[in-house]
This record gives C-alpha cells, sequence and structure tokens, in this order.
C-alpha cells in the first residue's frame, strides 16, 4: 500500500512537468509551422526570388528606337551601335566597392562629379526596402569610347560587378535646324521611374519634340538575358549554365520600336534655314489644302547628338544662360505682335460685320485721332484714299485703325478666334502655347477702352499675341477658301518590316463660312502686295510663279537698363520683329510659308525675301521630282576574240 500511494504522489508530481514539456514541444510546433508558412507561403516568392538572383544575373538587351524618316524616305534619324557602363551593386561589397570605383574613374577617366554620382546610386540601391533592387544593375556612364570599351574588357575579371551593354543609342543626321522638331534623348529620371515602371535605371526617355511626343511608338520593347554567376557575380561555366537556366529563359528578345514618315521634306527645311536671314526666330512652311508641315526652323536650334550624349555641365550652362534662348521653340511655344499681318483678319472683320465693301473708300492723312489720342500710320504724310486692296497692299494704318475702331474689339476677337488665334492648333509636336486675344472682358481699366484696345488691334499691337503656327494655319485658311486645317507633321507610323499601321489624312478642324467675295477681295488684296508696284512685297516678286502674302513689322517693348545687356545686344533687342506670309501660286495654292525674323527691322526687308527664296525653292524640287530621269545609252556589246 506505501509503494502504491507513493506511485500515485510521484505521477502527481510528473504530471504538471510533463503537461508543460507537451505545451513546449507543441507551442515550438506551432512556431515552426507559422514560419514555414510565412517562409514558404507568404514570402515565398520573395525568398525565392533572391534566392534566384544569388545565382542568375539579369542582363536587359535594349530594343532599337523606331528610325524617322522624311516624306521621301531619307533618313533623319536612326541607331548606331555603342556601349553602356553599368553596375550591380549586389556582386560588390564594402571594400570590393570603393576599388570598383576607384578603377572606373582611372579607366573611363571620370570627374568627381561623377564618381559621387556613383556612389549615391550605389547607396541608393543598397538600402532600398526592396531587397531585390541591389540585383537591378545602374548605369555608369553611357555611350563610351571604343578605346573604353577595350580597357574595360581588358579588366573584366577584376570588376565581376560592371557590365558592358551594348546599347542602340540615336544618331541624328537631320539639318540642325530641325532640334525642335525632333527633340532629343536623356536618362529617365527617379520620379519617371515610379510613374513608369516598364523602364529601368540608365535607360533614355525622349525629351522634347517627336522624340517624346510619339515615345510609346518610337521605343520598342526591351529584351533580357539571364546568365548564371557565382557569388562575386562571375559568368558560369556553359554547363552550370544550361543546368541552371533553363533554355527557354536564357534569352528574351526585344522588338524593335516603329518607325516614323513626316511630312518635312529634308531637301525644304536645309533651303528654309538657308535662306532665313535672322539671329533668332521662325520659319514656317505648310501644305495650304491638307496642313502637312514641310519645313519648321526654330533658330537659334541645339544639337539634339549632343544633348543626347555625354553633355557637359558647362555647355549646359551656357545653352541656359544664352538671351537667344536655343531651347526655346519659336514657332509654337513664344507669343509675338503679329504687325500687319493681321490686317488680313481685320479686312474680313470689316467685309464680314458690314463695317466695309471691297470699294470702301477711307482717307489717310497720316494718322487717326479718338479723343486726345493720335494714332500714326507709317507713312506721315499719309496716303490719302484708299479701297481696300490699295489699302492691304500698301499696308495703310489708317484705313485699318478705322476699320477696327468701327467693327468694335468683340467683333476683332471673334474673327481672330474663329481664324484659330489665341488656342492651340494641335499639332501633334507637344505642348504649345494659346496666344492672346484680348476682348472687351479681358482688358481692365487701366490697360485703356475698348475702343483704343481695337484700334491697336487693328495693326497687330497691343496686348494681341500669336504664334507662327498660328499664323500659318489662319493663312492656309485665306489660301484654301476658308477651311481651318489640322497641321500635322508625322504622314504615317511604320513597323519595322514597313508595314503601315497608321496613315494620317488631313482634318478639317472647321469650316470659317466666310462669304466668297470676302474671300476674293481678300485674296487679290494680298496679291496685290506683292505682284503690283506699290505694294509692300514687290520686291521679293518671283517671276516663276505668283505668289500672294503680306509684309508685317511688329513693335517690341523697349529693354530698359535694368537688363544686365552689353549695348549692341540691347540694341538688337530693341529692334522690331519682321513678318512674311506668303501663299503660292496665288491663283490656287499648294504653298503656305510663315517668316518671323525677331528684331529683325522692315518685313518687306528682313523676311519677304527669305519667304520668296523659300517658295521658290519648292517649286523647283517639285520640278524635279516630276521631270523624267535621264535615259543614259546603252554599253556597247563587248566582243570578244576566238583563237582557232
Amino acid at each position: 500500500m506505501m509503494l502504491v500511494r507513493r506511485d500515485a504522489d510521484d505521477i502527481r508530481e510528473i504530471r504538471p512537468r510533463a503537461a508543460l514539456g507537451a505545451l513546449i514541444v507543441v507551442c515550438s510546433m506551432l512556431v515552426l509551422v507559422v514560419r514555414l508558412y510565412q517562409l514558404q507561403i507568404l514570402r515565398g516568392d520573395v525568398y525565392g526570388a533572391q534566392s534566384i538572383a544569388n545565382f542568375r544575373k539579369s542582363l536587359f538587351v535594349p530594343a532599337d528606337r523606331g528610325v524617322i524618316k522624311d516624306r521621301k524616305g531619307r533618313t533623319l534619324v536612326d541607331n548606331r551601335p555603342s556601349f553602356d557602363v553599368f553596375l550591380t551593386p549586389a556582386f560588390c561589397k564594402g571594400k570590393e566597392r570603393d576599388e570598383v570605383i576607384e578603377k572606373l574613374q582611372a579607366y573611363l577617366r571620370l570627374g568627381q562629379d561623377d564618381v559621387e554620382r556613383i556612389k549615391a546610386d550605389y547607396q541608393k540601391s543598397w538600402f532600398s526596402k526592396d531587397k531585390l533592387e541591389r540585383f537591378k544593375p545602374y548605369l555608369v556612364m553611357l555611350d563610351i569610347p571604343r578605346d573604353q570599351v577595350d580597357v574595360l574588357e581588358a579588366h573584366k575579371t577584376e570588376m565581376s560587378c560592371v557590365n558592358l551593354i551594348p546599347t542602340p543609342h540615336r544618331s541624328y543626321h537631320a539639318p540642325l535646324s530641325m532640334g525642335h522638331v525632333l527633340g532629343y534623348m536623356s536618362e529617365v529620371t527617379p520620379d519617371e521611374l515610379d510613374d513608369h515602371p516598364e523602364y529601368r535605371r540608365g535607360q533614355t526617355i525622349g525629351r522634347r519634340g517627336l522624340e517624346r511626343r510619339w515615345e510609346r511608338d518610337l521605343r520598342g520593347a526591351d529584351g533580357k538575358q539571364n546568365i548564371a554567376v557565382d557569388a562575386k557575380g562571375r559568368e558560369l561555366d556553359k554547363d552550370t549554365q544550361e543546368a541552371l537556366i533553363p533554355e527557354n529563359e536564357r534569352l528574351v528578345p526585344a522588338t524593335p520600336g516603329n518607325n516614323l514618315v513626316l511630312s518635312v521634306d529634308e531637301k525644304l527645311q536645309r533651303a528654309a534655314d538657308t535662306a532665313f536671314p535672322g539671329r533668332a526666330g521662325a520659319v514656317v512652311a505648310m501644305e495650304a489644302k491638307t496642313g502637312f508641315i514641310l519645313a519648321m526652323v526654330s533658330r537659334p536650334s541645339f544639337d539634339s547628338n549632343k544633348m543626347s550624349g555625354r553633355i557637359s555641365r558647362a555647355e549646359l550652362k551656357a545653352i541656359s544662360e544664352d538671351p537667344l534662348k536655343p531651347m526655346l521653340n519659336r514657332v509654337m511655344n513664344e507669343n509675338y505682335h503679329p504687325g500687319s499681318t493681321f490686317k488680313t483678319i481685320i479686312s474680313f472683320v470689316g467685309l464680314e460685320n458690314g463695317v466695309i465693301n471691297p470699294e470702301s473708300s477711307v482717307f489717310c492723312g497720316g494718322s487717326y485721332t479718338m479723343g486726345n489720342h493720335r494714332w500714326r500710320c507709317d507713312k506721315p504724310q499719309g496716303h490719302g484714299s484708299l479701297d481696300l486692296r490699295h489699302a492691304l497692299a500698301q499696308s495703310c494704318d489708317v484705313y485699318y485703325y478705322s476699320v477696327g475702331d468701327r467693327a468694335g474689339l468683340d467683333a476683332v476677337a471673334d474673327m481672330a478666334r474663329r481664324f484659330g488665334y489665341g488656342q492651340p492648333t494641335g499639332l501633334d509636336l507637344g505642348r504649345e502655347i494659346p496666344g492672346i486675344i484680348p476682348d472687351s472682358k479681358t482688358i481692365t481699366p487701366e490697360s485703356g477702352s475698348a475702343r483704343a484696345h481695337a484700334i491697336n488691334a487693328a495693326i497687330g499691337q497691343g496686348e494681341i499675341n500669336v504664334t507662327p503656327l498660328q499664323q500659318v494655319v489662319a493663312y492656309a485658311a485665306v489660301a484654301n477658301g476658308g477651311d481651318i486645317l489640322l497641321p500635322q507633321i508625322v504622314r504615317r507610323i511604320e513597323a519595322p518590316d514597313g508595314k503601315v499601321i497608321r496613315d494620317f489624312e488631313p482634318q478639317v478642324v472647321r469650316k470659317l463660312g466666310l462669304r466668297e467675295t470676302s474671300l476674293e477681295a481678300v485674296r487679290g488684296a494680298l496679291f496685290a502686295v506683292v505682284n503690283e508696284p506699290g505694294g509692300t512685297g514687290w520686291r521679293s516678286r518671283l517671276q516663276d510663279v505668283e505668289m500672294a502674302g503680306k509684309t508685317g513689322t511688329a513693335q517690341v517693348m523697349k529693354l530698359g537698363q535694368k537688363q544686365k545687356l552689353d549695348p549692341t545686344t540691347q540694341a538688337y533687342f530693341s529692334r522690331d520683329h519682321a513678318w512674311f506670309v506668303a501663299f503660292a501660286p496665288a491663283n490656287d495654292p499648294e504653298i503656305v510659308v510663315v517668316v518671323l525674323n525677331e528684331h529683325g527691322g522692315w518685313g518687306a526687308e528682313a523676311a519677304a525675301p527669305a519667304a520668296a527664296k523659300i517658295v521658290s525653292a519648292y517649286f523647283k524640287m517639285k520640278r524635279e521630282d516630276a521631270a523624267p530621269a535621264p535615259v543614259l545609252p546603252a554599253p556597247p556589246l563587248a566582243t570578244s576574240s576566238v583563237v582557232q
């Protein structure tokens, strides 16, 4: 009995300890199960990816960017082979990282700014919340010269974390005057990477012009090459590669981007650039009946090759501080008073609102008076009595002061907006400014009465501002019979194999609904500007084709002494802007040309001759294209001697 009782006591003592031990075992097993669940289920993909990343290095295969051609198929932009240098942080740590960066500095002749940038990018990758970020290569230097490629190849075993990636880089063959049309390329920014995960660090993206506007069509899709590496990032032998990486995962080929075929004619573009005489300004040539752009010059321009490559901070600083602003696209991103070229629009204001008819006569004595204010005519002694044809041909200010005053500011603003002023034209090249068209609701009492604004606007002065692109669209409507066209510069998009993906057709934005009598009267007056004695464009008439057009001289605000400019530059910026807008042939227009010579002076002298040269070049090229190819005489038949 004593033994039984003792055993029972022992069991009672052991039972709590056994229960505690069992509980510990169960809890341990539960913790293990939970941990396994976390590792394999919840975070299995992450750790799996990290384990794969430890032996697999992915090298992206850049896609060829689409080619850009002119309307005749001439190559304006294509790609050339080059090498970019990338570094993968996971494969060089601590002291090794410092040694690698020192070697890169020596081999690539890097400046201290570049070294600091490389170190900062390394730190950002290494300490990223995404642990896989350190396995992603980042750009060290783009487009290195051939001698540096050879040096890195010779020392690649010393820097297993460094890779040379064959990368197609843009090559711009077009004239420099097309810089604003084509744009350029530069490295994608961190913010852009957040918004566009399909890009990688170190890749380039289109900036400005067509490169930016048509980025999605041009860029293509990058491929990927997977290779097996050891812990140091060194490539393993072929057998190991085949064992670790399935064949279907070794290479994902890149898909080239689509090509753009422009409406621009490269030869006419060069002719327009050569004809333009000014330091700064713009030229636009457009098909009068389709809206397709034939040439577009903004001067000064920039070198797309230089901007897309390795450009120094000093060079960028010089560009940004240039008072002529070479990065500004004057065709569509700058405002100017239209000067007397706006008298064409005022002619329609008067005709369509019943203020005048083609035969209406206004006497010009040299000035126009309203209350206590006098507006002077460009001809101090006055033009005498003039009808519409002669008033527009001789650019009489007083005639148009009278029309603008009687029609009123809102009638002027309404007609201007119908012609497309005060709003973007919609050109497929990127952002454009709308210009300024004042009306009774937008002017302030401090700026003068609505009558005063209407008188100023009648000769293209005051608060009215337009772009050269708006001018070419408005005058095309005059030339083609009243259709406001959508200006376009891309004619079609082609696949890499040449198959047409999209063909762009001419688009009529709206019809002006102008009376035919009004159109005939104004077109006749524009003909007289160039082709009749006394017309302001008389000296720019052509012998082989009849051209119609309008000169303009737009006054500018005089610069104050606070502007830190040398006297010569100060004098230049104080000169008036010179305009000329033309279309030809006058009786059946094909081409419209706008020339703006910024601070060029008189439109008749500093803009009209250039427009005439461009029009002449257009028709010369057209005749050359139509001429049959010369037939070469057949070579004489060869004779042979046979030895019997």
